[in-house]
């Protein structure tokens, strides 16, 4: 029989901001019996996200997972968001960051944004989460952000324009990644919502022209889209200097 230290948990509740950040946070002392650490949370969270989806998880249901009880998890992890913020981190070990920068300014921001493309395309569940309520500060996240940032400034950029062109960037990436996994159109209703702009090609001649809804070159928008962002950015740099 487990002994509850601390206020009771609701396992289900909604993530919310209240309280720190579990990285501002230390991690608490061991108790005995099996060891739980954060890194195993952590595994066991993102294996459970990638299998199930953001929608299963519980503190109980990770707490299952891990075969403790969930008054010993909440000895270590205080909620939900806690176990997010630690997953999120996590998968960012696995975005590209070179150990140098590139001769080329632009090639160290392609490859940058490309790998982290692919890593929240693979736990599709990642997409959306920095839309959060609050900030992502683990620091593999922090390590990937800090050679985005030092990248434009040695592109150039100075003072708000590095956190602005910042932003424009990873909102590339996130809103990129977020259509792509979130969208579950099948052919057959592609095909259906393409007939229907057929139909009524007086209203939407150029929607049927450019095949809007038939469109799933996803590598090659992303890949546009960034040249067209740099490409801007380029030219405002040299406007600037």
């Amino acid at each position: 029989m487990e002994i509850i230290t601390g206020k009771p948990q609701e396992d289900d509740a909604a993530p919310t901001c209240g309280g720190r950040s579990v990285w501002l946070r230390p991690p608490p002392a061991t108790r005995n019996g099996p060891p739980l650490t954060r890194e195993r949370i952590t595994e066991a969270a993102v294996a459970l996200l990638d299998e199930e989806g953001i929608e299963r998880l519980t503190m109980r249901h990770l707490a299952e997972r891990l075969q403790v009880g969930a008054t010993t998890l909440y000895w270590h992890i205080d909620t939900k968001d806690d176990v997010i913020d630690l997953a999120v981190d996590a998968i960012f070990t696995e975005a590209a960051v070179r150990g140098e920068h590139a001769g080329s300014w632009r090639d160290d921001v392609v490859a940058l944004l490309a790998g982290c493309r692919a890593t929240l395309l693979k736990h599709p569940w990642s997409a959306a989460l920095p839309l959060r309520q609050r900030p992502v500060i683990g620091p593999n996240f922090l390590m990937w952000m800090e050679y985005l940032q030092a990248t434009l400034v040695r592109a150039g950029l100075t003072g708000r324009h590095v956190q602005a062109a910042c932003w424009l960037l990873y909102s590339h990436v996130q809103g990129s990644t977020v259509s792509q996994s979130n969208l579950r159109w099948t052919d057959a209703e592609r095909h259906a919502a393409h007939e229907q702009l057929r139909r009524h090609s007086h209203r939407y001649p150029t929607l049927l022209d450019h095949a809007y809804v038939l469109d799933d070159e996803w590598d090659e928008n992303f890949r546009l889209g960034l040249t067209y962002v740099l490409d801007g950015l380029e030219a405002w740099v040299r406007s600037a200097s």
